[in-house]
């Protein structure tokens, strides 16, 4: 499977950890890589970032545009219908890039998988599967699409898991937020559950808080 186009960003010393972090739909990775001055980590942080850009597609919620997708969305709404074969193929895609950072020398325990709504979705099924530890994962304005049938690998069972959500979210509901933490519990998992006042989006406090939980998973100074 060809490995997927990003943006990469890397540190002035030589990277020993890597955060690879999903945009939304209709984005690209451009979006969250104009997060990282405010993330205000160390100068000298190991850290790689890589922001994959999903592949485009018609994306049948939005009259079959053709816009950048991780997966097909057929239904909005709570009971929200997707193409659960796409977000599986996106999926293993961003397994080949953890893999591809192993391959390149970072150890799979400093990899860290975030993701905002749909690249969240991506991210749950992504980080719960892989079978080797990873360093957390991060999931932002999102939902557990994949929570019923997935088959969680035991290398991830105490991954640290941060969901945040912006209380006022119309585009996904708080309660779909809200019952992934719950899927979550069900299968073990201890998330950490934190709700900000906004709506589909991200906001200072928030970023400040993903910062100081990036420096503790990765143990940066």
């Amino acid at each position: 499977m060809p490995i997927l186009e990003s943006v990469e960003v890397n540190p002035k010393v030589k990277p020993t950890a890597t955060v690879i972090w999903l945009h939304g739909l209709g984005s690209n990775g451009h979006d969250f890589e104009a997060i990282l001055p405010e993330l205000n980590l160390p100068a000298n942080a190991p850290v790689r970032f890589i922001f994959p850009h999903a592949p485009s597609m018609p994306v049948t919620v939005n009259g079959g545009m053709v816009m950048p997708a991780w997966y097909d969305i057929l239904e909005m709404g709570i009971g929200r219908k997707l193409d659960k074969a796409q977000l599986l193929e996106s999926s293993e895609k961003i397994a080949g890039l953890i893999d591809r950072e192993r391959a390149r020398g970072i150890a799979s325990d400093r990899i860290v998988l975030a993701g905002f709504s749909q690249g969240g979705a991506v991210a749950y099924q992504t980080a719960l599967t892989y079978p080797h530890s990873l360093a957390g994962l991060l999931a932002l304005s999102t939902y557990f699409p994949t929570a019923k049938g997935i088959k969680t690998a035991a290398a991830n069972r105490q991954i640290p898991i941060e969901v945040m959500h912006g209380s006022y979210d119309p585009v996904v509901l708080p309660s779909l937020g809200k019952a992934a933490v719950e899927d979550l519990e069900d299968l073990g998992y201890a998330p950490q559950w934190r709700v900000y006042p906004m709506e589909h989006q991200v906001c200072m406090q928030q970023v400040k808080e993903i910062a100081a939980w990036l420096k503790h998973i990765l143990k940066l100074g």
